[in-house]
């Protein structure tokens, strides 16, 4: 019967895939077999909008880190930022262009 695991990962997982993070660094970052993520992407027929123009970067803070990050300017200038919640953890994904 194998393991049931919690409808929430499954959101975040397809979250972050749509977002550009690959299904190895969902893994990392949730705990969860990138095989588990791939078969969700295939399950619910999930498609990734392939743009050139911009790469997502991310990291993992805490709280206090989070709002430390905000209050530099140089940390949001000239690109998009999406934070979402991970446990007692954020995670911000942001866009930079691509220097040419």
């Amino acid at each position: 019967m194998g393991k049931k695991i919690d409808q929430y990962y499954v959101t975040k997982a397809l979250q972050l895939y749509l977002e550009g993070l690959t299904y190895r660094e969902i893994e990392r970052i949730l705990g969860i077999s990138h095989v588990s993520v791939m078969n969700w992407v295939k399950k619910y027929n999930i498609q990734k909008v392939q743009n050139l123009d911009f790469h997502p970067t991310y990291k993992i803070l805490s709280q206090s880190e989070l709002g430390n990050y905000f209050s530099l300017p140089e940390n949001t200038k000239g690109s998009g930022v999406i934070v979402t919640e991970l446990g007692d953890k954020f995670m911000i994904i942001k866009w930079e262009r691509f220097k040419d």
